[in-house]
């Protein structure tokens, strides 16, 4: 199935000496910009969200889509 995501929220909260709040949100706000329009191919939500947070590293939060039907 292909998936093409409307809204996307990461969770980018590290516990690191030297990433800050500030880091965290410039961070979720640039993943969302770069996912949002996106189009994957996973044979359910469950794969869509797995594929995704293995591509960039991060936890999702929240994800809207919808289905593309050929």
């Amino acid at each position: 199935m292909q998936f093409q995501i409307t809204d996307i929220r990461f969770d980018c909260s590290l516990n690191e000496d030297g990433w800050d709040e500030s880091d965290q949100i410039a961070t979720e706000e640039k993943l969302a910009e770069e996912y949002i329009g996106q189009v994957w191919e996973a044979d359910d939500e469950d794969d869509l969200i797995e594929e995704i947070t293995c591509a960039t590293g991060w936890c999702i939060l929240s994800i809207d889509y919808r289905i593309i039907l050929n």
